[in-house]
């Protein structure tokens, strides 16, 4: 079955599980849903422009245009497997608690400047996303970075079952989804599969020797790169080294080149938490051999936006933008970023963190007293989760949305002012600075 299936995609290489969204020519995948079958949609796709629709229910097939498998999502999965098969190349995958996109952006961004690089779109890293990304990997492609997310245990597991990948690395260990997890040590454990699954197939992981957990955590690695911080760059420590020079206002760092001149790069990212970010790039970019000025050249040329490290200007006032995501791991290092850059006032405008389980309560706590000790000119908290902790105590302002805070914001006469904006995709903060009413 599968070797007609991609038979099909071969003629077919386009692929859409979103009747809204039908390149002509596609297969369409009828996954079903919570509140949906797809197999209801599939002549609706034909009709549309689709060449294929593959089902896993009988009683649509009306014609050969329709393709019955067992189960739609198994049969998407399989194929991408299969595809990717196709491609002898490394296949790097990247998990990680927080900064998973932002260094696949970066590592992406180095590796592409250098080799056909294919690498995920957007934020497309479950169970649907990798594949999609695998099945639109072009011929001639000759490295892949995929993007790996997880919420549940097993979720990197078969995420890596489906991508084969030869070499990994996770960004760091937080307390992330906690709702799923549980703990700590669930979440270590959950993205420890993908050490796991590279040390049973011979893969070999990159691995950042200065963050807290992932030694550990790769001790039965035995195929692995280091890399690491560095006070003082030395050539013969025997793992890759970066320095970092300032953090504030913007990222820059430097490192050595294979033929020893030390590479200075400046970058348009603020805060110690992208220095890590970035020096996985820089350490992939070596171990990959790009040339060192291709190396910094791709850095600096990188431009955050997604809502993700943005810094932007609004008249006389900066905003630190950085509302894609959010869980205590990445709010703290997001606060501590506002407080050591200078500015006339400061304010954070902090969402609600989701998926913390029964956790919530003292986490998002724990966040407004951290707060609260950095000498901040006024703290602005958002959502029904923030609303549980005493902020009335710490002077802090309480709004139940997105679009109350916008009010207050609106409001407020402010000039040279650094407004850090830092909350869950859930909560969507990006619209506090949105110009419509």
């Amino acid at each position: 079955m599968m070797d007609a299936l991609y038979s099909i995609f071969r003629q077919h290489p386009v692929v859409s599980t979103d009747t809204r969204n039908l390149p002509q020519g596609c297969i369409f995948f009828a996954l079903k849903g919570a509140s949906f079958d797809g197999n209801a949609f599939a002549a609706q796709a034909l009709e549309n422009g689709a060449a294929v629709a593959v089902i896993d229910d009988p009683k649509y097939r009306i014609d050969d245009r329709y393709f019955l498998v067992p189960d739609v999502m198994e049969a998407l999965q399989q194929l991408a497997t299969h595809h990717r098969m196709q491609f002898d190349i490394p296949v790097i995958a990247i998990g990680g608690s927080n900064g998973k996109t932002t260094t696949k952006e970066l590592v992406s961004s180095v590796l592409s400047s250098h080799y056909p690089c294919h690498f995920t779109k957007g934020n497309l890293n479950n169970h649907i996303g990798v594949p999609l990304t695998l099945l639109s990997m072009p011929l001639g492609t000759e490295v892949a970075v995929i993007e790996m997310g997880t919420n549940q245990p097993g979720d990197v597991e078969l995420l890596c079952r489906i991508a084969r990948p030869t070499h990994g690395l996770l960004t760091n260990i937080g307390k992330e989804h906690l709702e799923g997890f549980g703990s700590l040590a669930g979440v270590k454990k959950a993205e420890g599969e993908l050490y796991q699954y590279l040390a049973r197939h011979s893969g070999c992981v990159f691995l950042n020797m200065s963050e807290k957990y992932l030694p550990a955590m790769a001790r039965r690695n035995k195929l692995r790169i280091e890399y690491r911080e560095s006070a003082v760059l030395n050539p013969n420590n025997g793992s890759i080294e970066v320095q970092l020079l300032r953090d504030m206002p913007f990222v820059e760092a430097a490192f050595l080149s294979d033929e020893g001149p030390r590479v200075e790069v400046r970058t348009h990212l603020f805060g110690r938490h992208n220095f890590n970010n970035i020096m996985t790039a820089i350490a992939l970019g070596i171990y990959f051999k790009v040339p060192a000025g291709t190396i910094k050249s791709a850095l600096e040329a990188y431009q955050p936006s997604n809502n993700r490290s943005q810094v932007i200007s609004m008249g006389s006032n900066t905003v630190l933008l950085d509302a894609y995501n959010a869980n205590p791991s990445s709010m703290e290092p997001a606060l501590k970023s506002l407080q050591a850059m200078s500015a006339k006032y400061k304010i954070a405008i902090l969402g609600d963190m989701l998926e913390l389980g029964e956790n919530s309560e003292k986490e998002h706590a724990a966040i407004l007293r951290l707060a609260s000790k950095m000498g901040l000119d006024q703290i602005v908290l958002v959502g029904k989760e923030f609303g549980k902790t005493p902020y009335q105590r710490y002077g802090a302002l309480h709004f139940p949305d997105n679009m109350a805070a916008k009010a207050w914001l609106d409001a407020q006469q402010l000039e040279r002012a650094l407004i850090l904006v830092k909350g869950s995709r859930g909560v969507r903060l990006e619209k506090v600075l949105s110009p419509e009413s």
